[in-house]
């Protein structure tokens, strides 16, 4: 009997959704994934699963329950080795959604300094990259940025879950990787 159920997914394919390699065709509006350079954060690729620590600053949930769909079954993001974490020092990734407001800052700042290196922060969302509509309140930062270094922006109100898994596959790829790598396996094999 599993022989004929593996069988039948060699014929239709996967149940999954297909691999997120250009935004939602389905959606009018895409967000857009920004690449910031900064810091040290950077300092080197991730080469194991991906242990993510979702941090809301005070949000409409809009961007939660996007975030929430990659652990479905339709995206399960499990399959690219990306899981949750409740602890930051379990962490590799700092997603940060809702609008960043002063007293929130010395928690997102212990949050981000409780990660072990090399440690990456994600943007989700126009309220974590600008304040969106609340820009203007008492008591706003505004921008993520002003108070740690951010990796990626994923803009969007909220972005689609493909937007949002391209955003963290693109925030664990060090630019120049693969010459590296190639470079390390030359001096082993040679």
């Amino acid at each position: 009997m599993f022989y004929w159920h593996w069988l039948s997914d060699l014929i239709h394919g996967p149940k999954t959704t297909r691999f997120p390699d250009r935004p939602d065709s389905d959606v009018s509006s895409h967000g857009e994934i920004h690449h910031i350079e900064k810091g040290d954060q950077n300092a080197g690729p991730i080469r194991r699963a991906m242990a993510i620590r979702h941090l809301d600053a005070g949000s409409c949930q809009g961007c939660e329950s996007e975030l929430q769909l990659l652990s479905g079954p339709d995206y399960d993001f499990s399959r690219f080795g990306f899981s949750f974490t409740p602890s930051p020092r379990h962490a590799d990734i700092l997603v940060v959604t809702g609008v960043v407001v002063r007293p929130m800052a010395e928690v997102i700042q212990h949050v981000f300094d409780g990660m072990p290196s090399p440690k990456r922060v994600v943007a989700l969302g126009q309220c974590a990259i600008d304040g969106h509509v609340f820009a203007e309140a008492p008591e706003v930062i505004g921008s993520l940025q002003n108070i740690v270094p951010v990796t990626i922006e994923i803009s969007g109100c909220p972005p689609t879950p493909g937007d949002i898994l391209r955003g963290l596959l693109a925030s664990v790829e060090v630019s120049g990787f693969e010459q590296k790598e190639s470079a390390n396996e030359r001096r082993v094999l040679g």
